[in-house]
């Protein structure tokens, strides 16, 4: 039985429309014009227990919105979700306990107390008993590494610090679903690496679905097998992180050391390409590999050569601009009042 499972899930919202100047807005205020915009467009999709799940999109796609909705923040205009077995909005308690949302631009911490005297607040929010609740404290305050940091105003402690604090009384209660909004947003490459190793090693001991939003594709290439992109609300690919590329790169790159002591001057003749000394990064288009490579080494004397995919940020932003292609296509049999806003 899916953890989540969601179906043309939509969120439409009606907003005032204000006329441009003075005299429009003092228009507006007794002759209301509304617009509907749609944050979310008929997404559905279902991920198993145990999975993590990327959950892509640029700003705007309606990435947050669905979040909210999954976690009964926010009722949905149409369609359905079940999470845990229950409809999220109407957020009954046995729903609230076995999952987690973390927003990492939102803080539930005490910001002037120790992360430990809000830790005791969930004790109690969540009725834990205190044995297990010292357990369970003490496996993931060593799993973080922050063991002596619990004492220590919130305030006081790095942003790393304070984010790893932020999961940690995420997962008191032992959810079996944790939402990610940006958990590394504004964190350094060595606090990123560690909030991936801890979230990876969480999920293979405790076996907690996790559906993450992120804008850094090392959390994505870290930790999800499976990637869910959505563009202006609507759902554009969901499928294995390795046939991403697959499907939507372009072209495939191929660096090249030549024996000499420079590229060799005509080598634009074969594909765009960047220069260092006597290596040589060649853009190409994925069906024309084969025969350049081989019009190459007949050509000039190579001493090392390799073919790999571009960057998968670069593969995502094809990926997004494609989603948004389509929307454009797909909005000319819309109404045209409406319009899209950020997730």
């Amino acid at each position: 039985m899916p953890i989540i499972e969601v179906q043309r899930l939509t969120k439409t919202y009606r907003v005032i429309q204000k006329p441009p100047g003075l005299g429009g807005a003092l228009r507006s205020l007794f002759f209301r014009k509304y617009k509907e915009v749609q944050a979310v467009r008929e997404v559905s999709f279902a991920i198993e227990p145990g999975e993590m799940v990327a959950f892509l999109g640029p700003n705007g796609a309606g990435k947050t919105t669905t979040l909210k909705m999954l976690s009964g923040l926010i009722y949905p205009t149409s369609g359905t979700a079940r999470v845990l077995g229950f409809t999220p909005w109407e957020r009954p308690d046995a729903f609230r306990r076995r999952f987690s949302l973390v927003m990492g631009q939102k803080n539930q911490l005490w910001w002037d107390l120790p992360a430990g005297d809000s830790f005791q607040l969930h004790r109690e929010i969540y009725s834990l008993s205190p044995a297990a609740f010292q357990k369970t404290l003490g496996e993931l305050t060593e799993m973080f590494g922050v063991e002596k940091l619990t004492r220590q105003p919130v305030r006081e402690l790095s942003l790393g610090e304070r984010m790893k604090m932020e999961l940690i009384a995420s997962l008191l209660h032992n959810p079996q679903l944790l939402l990610l909004d940006e958990p590394t947003i504004g964190l350094d490459v060595i606090a990123q690496v560690a909030i991936q190793r801890c979230l990876k090693e969480y999920n293979a001991t405790r076996g907690v679905t996790m559906l993450l939003t992120s804008h850094y594709m090392r959390d994505v290439e870290a930790l999800c097998a499976r990637v869910l992109v959505i563009a202006e609300g609507r759902t554009i690919y969901d499928g294995p992180l390795a046939g991403i590329t697959e499907r939507f790169g372009r072209h495939k790159l191929v660096r090249l050391q030549f024996a000499g002591a420079e590229t060799p001057a005509d080598l634009g003749r074969f594909g765009e390409y960047t220069t260092t000394g006597p290596v040589a990064e060649l853009k190409l288009d994925r069906t024309q590999v084969a025969g350049v490579l081989a019009a190459i080494l007949d050509r000039y004397t190579i001493i090392d050569l390799s073919v790999h995919d571009p960057p998968l940020d670069q593969v995502i932003a094809w990926v997004f601009e494609e989603g948004k292609t389509r929307t454009e296509a797909a909005d000319g049999r819309l109404a045209p009042e409406v319009n899209h806003v950020s997730g």
